[in-house]
């Protein structure tokens, strides 16, 4: 029997896909790279740091980058049709870019998230187009997600599971592409350390990857939150077991990183090393941070900036010199009623004072307390 194709049907699928394709290159036409802005610490003049600012993408986040390359892994793979509802399961940056990028489409969007995510975060995906849809327990996002996608014919995006594989890890304007390039005029401009925390895993993959495949000395530096089993699971791996099946009891306090279970797309052997980084200390480095700049920054700079501040005194001990490179993940404007607000910090029972005294002392040359630390082979 001879085979039968519905070609016309086909010929206007691929039609939609190359015009949805041609729209998000156009909008990435339209946006300027990054900035990477250096940030002076007296006490370590031998140790340039710099802070790769995400904030400036149109939707205000490091996810943007990753928002826009699930939608075009998404497309190339044929996964997407017009008029198609988009799902994600997402505490709330990834939601807002992947709003973004459905209403340039013209496709609807939900966000599955927590019920404890900031006010601010998701007015940011209403604004962009989409809708929020608020679960009690953040372990069953993707479980919620899967069960609306098949409900109402749409798309699961996950980015935990493809975070680490949608972006092109060898060029095409990715992060560490970016960093490298604009790094070349500085004094060191081969880093020493890259840090960076994990959310789903995807930054940590590009940037380990990119320094493999370029052949820099440069190591990567995983931070995690309290509340994450990201640390334990790359302990684990460091031992020689890897556990899959570990879970936290709460999702992270520190909004956009760390996981209460271990995704797909977080490969520990992509990161040199870890440290587990308590949300107090985190949040007072992210003050720190904020009032250096002259703006608020999110708590996920914070937990990276802790991370430099350990990558920082480490040299100083090795009496090594070289640069320093972390992320600034997001502005601190969507956290106005959590992390810059008084009465959060009064519930969550944390002592900031002493927290910031910790940070400014360890930014003044002084040792940083004892960190959960753990690397690979080592």
């Amino acid at each position: 029997m001879p085979l039968s194709f519905d070609l016309q049907a086909s010929i206007q699928r691929r039609g939609w896909v190359a015009e949805a394709m041609r729209i998000i290159e156009a909008d990435f036409n339209r946006s300027a790279d990054t900035h990477l802005i250096p940030l002076t610490l007296p006490a370590f003049p031998e140790l340039p740091i710099y802070l790769k600012d995400e904030s400036s993408h149109p939707t205000g986040s490091l996810k943007h980058r990753l928002a826009r390359s699930l939608f075009l892994y998404a497309l190339a793979n044929g996964w997407l049709r017009e008029g198609m509802p988009v799902i994600e399961a997402s505490s709330g940056s990834t939601a807002v870019s992947e709003a973004y990028f459905a209403r340039l489409l013209g496709l609807p969007f939900i966000a599955v998230m927590p019920r404890q995510t900031s006010p601010d975060k998701i007015a940011a995906i209403e604004f962009q187009g989409g809708r929020c849809h608020l679960v009690e327990q953040a372990a069953g996002i993707n479980d919620e997600s899967t069960r609306l996608a098949r409900e109402l014919g749409g798309h699961f995006m996950d980015q935990f599971t493809y975070a680490e594989r949608a972006t092109d890890w060898r060029a095409n304007n990715n992060i560490a592409e970016s960093i490298f390039r604009q790094l070349a005029q500085e004094q060191h401009p081969i880093p020493a350390w890259l840090v960076c925390s994990a959310g789903t895993g995807g930054t940590c993959a590009t940037l380990g990857r990119y320094v493999r495949y370029r052949r820099h000395p440069t190591q990567v530096l995983c931070v995690d939150p309290e509340h994450s089993v990201f640390f334990d699971f790359y302990r684990d791996c460091a031992q020689g077991r890897r556990d899959l099946q570990r879970v936290h009891d709460c999702g992270s306090r520190i909004e956009g990183i760390g996981r209460p279970r271990v995704e797909a797309s977080f490969i520990p052997e992509c990161v040199d090393a870890m440290l587990k980084v308590p949300d107090v200390l985190s949040l007072a480095a992210m003050r720190f941070v904020s009032a250096r700049l002259g703006r608020r920054v999110g708590g996920s700079t914070g937990t990276n900036f802790v991370g430099v501040l350990a990558a920082a005194h480490r040299m100083r001990q090795q009496g090594r010199e070289g640069s320093l490179v972390t992320i600034l993940c997001d502005s601190g404007e969507r956290y106005a009623h959590s992390y810059y607000s008084q009465a959060w910090y009064e519930a969550q029972g944390m002592d900031i004072e002493a927290a910031d005294a910790v940070i400014a002392a360890a930014a003044s040359g002084e040792p940083l307390p004892a960190l959960a630390a753990a690397q690979l082979g080592g």
